[in-house]
C-alpha cells in the first residue's frame, strides 16, 4: 500500500482510531496478549463511538469510503419492488432490512412500492448504529414523508417475522477468523500488540468449533484464508426467525470450492478507505472498512439447515436482469438524452462482468410461501453450492 497516494484523516478521526487502538491494546493485554482477528475486526468495526460502522464519519457513496448498488441507481431498488410485492402478498406485507446503510435502498424501495400501490404496512431496519439511524431516518424523512411512520429501527432480530427479510452487502461486513493451514496442523492467525504502539499478527493452534470447521474445507498446505463463523450463524438465526416469507440476501463471494481455490492463497480479507483498497487491517484501526469475501456454501448450509428452502444462487447482473433491470432503464427513454445516458452508465456498473455484476451474486430462500421467488429461474447456480 502506497500510503502517500490516500488522503489523511481529519485530526479528529486521528483522535478517534488512536483511542481505539488504545482500547483494543487494553484488550489484548487482558486477554494475555493474544486476540482472535474476528475479535480485531468487531471491535474495528463496532466498537460503540469508535468502531467505523459505530463512528461518525461518512462511509457510503462518492464521499464516503465506498459505494453500493441502491446508491449507484435508484433502478436497483426498483427492479426489487415487484418481488417485494409477490413476498408480501404470499406472506404478510411487511420488509425487514438489515443494515441500510445510507438507506438509499429503503428509500427508493418504499417510493416504487407507493408507486406500485403496494407499499408495506411496516418496514423495519435492523441497524445496530446510532449514528447511521440518525441518518436513515433524515434521509426516509425527506425523501418519503408519508411513509415514515410505516418504519421502525431494531436493535435485534424479531422473535417471529413473515415477510421479505432483504440484506445487501450485510455478510461480508461480519466478523472472520484467520487460518493458516499447514502440512501437519491448522493455526489460527489472530492479533497482539507490538512495542511501536500497533498491532502484529500473531498465531496460535487452532481450536474448538473453528478447528472443526476448517478441518472440513478443501484448503492445501501453506494456505490462508477466512472461515467464517459468524455469517453462517447469523443466516441460520434468521432463518429460525423467518416464520413465513422470502430471505433475499446481495453480496460478494463464491461457491465454496471456488472460495478455497488454490490460487487463492492468501485468502479475501481487503480494506476501504476513500475509494481505495487495500490490504491492511491495523492502518488508521476503525476509519477503515475490513471486508472478506462470503462463502456461499455455508450460507446455503445455514438457511436450509435451519428449515428454509434454497429458491435459487445466481450472479447479480443474471438476477436484476431476469426480474426486469433492463426494461426500467428502457422506460425512462434515450429520448431523455443525458438522464438516460448516466442512467445506462450506472446499470454497466451492476451487470459488467468487470465490475458487480460476476463478483456480487444473491442467494435467496423461502419458507412457506406459495408463490416462486423472481430471479433465479434461468440463471440458477444452485448446483455449484
Amino acid at each position: 500500500m502506497n500510503e502517500a497516494d490516500i488522503p489523511l484523516p481529519d485530526p479528529d478521526a486521528a483522535t478517534s482510531s488512536a483511542a481505539l487502538v488504545r482500547q483494543i491494546r487494553a484488550e489484548i493485554d487482558a486477554c494475555g496478549g493474544w486476540i482472535s482477528f474476528a475479535r480485531y475486526m468487531e471491535l474495528a468495526l463496532y466498537a460503540p463511538m469508535l468502531g467505523y460502522y459505530s463512528g461518525g464519519a461518512r462511509k457510503f457513496g462518492s464521499g464516503g469510503d465506498f459505494v453500493t448498488a441502491p446508491e449507484l441507481t435508484p433502478l436497483f431498488a426498483r427492479t426489487l419492488a415487484p418481488l417485494a410485492v409477490i413476498v408480501m402478498a404470499a406472506s404478510k406485507p411487511q420488509i425487514l432490512e438489515f443494515g441500510a446503510g445510507s438507506a438509499a435502498l429503503a428509500a427508493d424501495l418504499l417510493a416504487e412500492l407507493v408507486r406500485l400501490e403496494r407499499p408495506p404496512e411496516q418496514y423495519f431496519i435492523l441497524e445496530l448504529s446510532g449514528e447511521l439511524r440518525a441518518r436513515q431516518y433524515d434521509t426516509l424523512r425527506a425523501r418519503v414523508p408519508g411513509l415514515i411512520d410505516r418504519v421502525a429501527w431494531l436493535d435485534r432480530l424479531p422473535a417471529g417475522f413473515a415477510g421479505l427479510m432483504l440484506g445487501n452487502e450485510v455478510l461480508d461486513a461480519m466478523p472472520v477468523h484467520l487460518v493458516r493451514w499447514t502440512a501437519s496442523e491448522i493455526l489460527e492467525r489472530g492479533v497482539a500488540a507490538n512495542a511501536e504502539g500497533g498491532f502484529d499478527w500473531a498465531e496460535r493452534l487452532a481450536i474448538g468449533p473453528l478447528l472443526e470447521r476448517a478441518r472440513q474445507l478443501p484448503a492445501a498446505p501453506q494456505y490462508v484464508s477466512e472461515v467464517a463463523l459468524a455469517a453462517p450463524a447469523w443466516v441460520a438465526e434468521c432463518a429460525r426467525r423467518l416464520t413465513r416469507g422470502a430471505l433475499l440476501l446481495f453480496d460478494y463471494g463464491f461457491p465454496r470450492a471456488e472460495f478455497y481455490h488454490p490460487q487463492r492463497s492468501s485468502g479475501t480479507l481487503m480494506c476501504h478507505y476513500r475509494h481505495r483498497a487495500h490490504t491492511d487491517p491495523f492502518w488508521l484501526t476503525g476509519l477503515n472498512d475490513i471486508t472478506a469475501h462470503v462463502d456461499f456454501t455455508a450460507v446455503a448450509e445455514a438457511g436450509v439447515g435451519n428449515g428454509l428452502e434454497l429458491a435459487g444462487f445466481t450472479s447479480q447482473a443474471a438476477f436484476l436482469m431476469e426480474c426486469g433491470l433492463l426494461e426500467r432503464l428502457a422506460a425512462i427513454g434515450p429520448s431523455d438524452g443525458l438522464d438516460y445516458l448516466r442512467a445506462a452508465s450506472k446499470v454497466q456498473k451492476l451487470l459488467s462482468p468487470s465490475e458487480m455484476g460476476e463478483l456480487f451474486k444473491v442467494i435467496g430462500f423461502t419458507r412457506e410461501l406459495d408463490a416462486m421467488l423472481p430471479g433465479f429461474a434461468r440463471g440458477d447456480r444452485s448446483h455449484t453450492l
